[in-house]
């Protein structure tokens, strides 16, 4: 048997963190058994479905370098494949229209909860023989005996009494068929034999397994994922932070990292934390996806998407970075290297966007300094300090073979002071702040002209400072 998962999103918004994570174990899962992964737009929606909302999908799916197999599916496309099954049910006696009106079924509804019962249609059309008309709708005619046994790959063994179990719509007044339903004909057309699917359609898969059987269909395998909460214990949401997936590219996150990070939440392998493409497809398998919810944690995707851009080759860093530059509508410098400035940065940096911001101060001119720092590093006796730098940085032939460490120790030496009386003014006078990278490796990426033009400018600030 050839296995073939598939990820069946709904166009009606964004690729969600949840669902990106369903596509990612769907994904996994097919390839680690040499089998196909599919994809399939379940658009029935008419009035929610949209255009852009599918191209989102197919953006995140990129994004992440999921790939499907094969050609999309559109469930708007099946809409006759949908109709021929619903009379097929209906010739057979396994299923029945009713006209039951929205406030007779309100009215039931209320009845039950108000007796104590579970809310669930009556059966009042079942055995009427209704014919089709203008605002009949089609319920499946589910067994009154009897139960619904399946082995879920997470959960376990799942037993339901069909008397639980009510007579399911599974087409509209207007023919539309309703999820439960086309999902049945969808899976079972697309060979599908595994359903990975969010834990909160664990309750649909009973209905669904009847309707396979009722159409003498073979029932896939099942396996409900856990939801995702967030940090706080409720479902993840919007208040959480970003939650769709284009938003984390946008947030300067890189794809493999939030793979890991998505791959990580519900399932495990041991104490590993970090893994490749060729480790996830390798050691994937449900029975390490946790029965218990997971909780998304920002802090733990920063940290992983810290390890990648240490990992990651310069280049592509850079890229990223003008990009990011792009966006925020600065121009670096003419000869500025930015993977210099990815290499000095990114041990410090979480993502692209962070490290575009700890960069500013090598990319734009320095126009303030901090004010700690400045009362900090900036003593009259600084001005001895710069002035001394500024002179040997002026007296550099070869910038590019120049020993700037060196430099700044021979002024130290002159100076007969301690390193920090000339780091720190120097520091400061390059980066406006007390805390950043080594001098000499600011000084490089700067450039000679801009070194001196900070320093320079340093000075005379301090002087100003102590002659006003």
């Amino acid at each position: 048997m050839t296995v073939i998962t598939r990820f069946a999103p709904s166009p009606t918004g964004y690729l969600h963190v949840g669902g990106a994570r369903t596509a990612l174990f769907s994904y996994l899962f097919a390839r680690h058994h040499n089998g196909r992964f599919v994809l399939r737009i379940e658009d029935t929606d008419t009035e929610r479905s949209t255009e852009a909302s599918v191209q989102a999908i197919f953006d995140g799916m990129q994004w992440l370098g999921l790939e499907y197999d094969g050609e999309v599916m559109f469930q708007s496309q099946n809409l006759p494949r949908y109709a021929e099954n619903i009379q097929q049910l209906l010739d057979q006696g396994a299923a029945y229209y009713c006209n039951c009106s929205k406030e007779r079924l309100q009215n039931l509804r209320e009845q039950q909860m108000a007796a104590g019962e579970k809310p669930r249609y009556d059966g009042h059309c079942r055995d009427l023989a209704l014919e089709k008309a203008g605002d009949t709708i089609v319920r499946f005619k589910t067994p009154q005996t009897g139960e619904v046994k399946f082995k879920d790959h997470i959960r376990g063994e799942i037993t339901v009494q069909n008397q639980e179990l009510d007579d399911l719509v599974i087409a509209r007044a207007d023919g539309m068929p309703t999820y439960n339903f086309s999902v049945v004909i969808d899976d079972a057309d697309m060979g599908i034999t595994h359903v990975i699917r969010g834990d909160d359609h664990i309750n649909n898969t009973p209905r669904q397994i009847n309707i396979y059987k009722a159409l003498g269909l073979p029932v896939p395998e099942f396996g409900h994922v856990p939801m995702i909460l967030g940090d706080d214990g409720a479902r993840l949401s919007k208040r959480h932070g970003a939650v769709s997936v284009m938003q984390y590219a946008e947030d300067g996150y890189l794809p493999e990292a939030v793979l890991n990070y998505l791959v990580r939440l519900g399932w495990s392998h041991g104490d590993q934390e970090l893994f490749s493409r060729e480790n996830m497809v390798e050691l994937f398998d449900l029975s390490g996806v946790n029965k218990a919810p997971s909780s998304f944690n920002t802090s733990k995707l920063d940290w992983i998407n810290q390890q990648y851009l240490q990992q990651a080759e310069p280049k592509r860093l850079a890229d990223l970075l003008l990009q990011r530059l792009r966006f925020l509508q600065i121009t670096p410098p003419d000869g500025i290297d930015l993977e210099a400035v990815v290499i000095l940065l990114r041990e410090r940096a979480h993502t692209i966007n962070e490290l575009a911001d700890m960069a500013l101060f090598l990319l734009q001119p320095l126009e303030t300094y901090d004010p700690d720092s400045d009362k900090k590093a900036f003593k009259e006796s600084a001005i001895e300090a710069l002035t001394t730098l500024h002179r040997h940085v002026e007296q550099v032939s070869e910038w590019a073979d120049a020993d700037l460490h060196q430099l700044i120790a021979d002024v130290v030496s002159e100076l007969e002071v301690g390193f920090g009386k000339v780091g720190m003014p120097l520091r400061v006078a390059l980066t406006g702040k007390a805390q950043g990278p080594a001098n000499d490796e600011i000084m490089r990426i700067l450039g000679q002209e801009e070194s001196l033009s900070r320093i320079a400018s340093a000075q005379q600030f301090v002087r100003n400072k102590f002659t006003a």
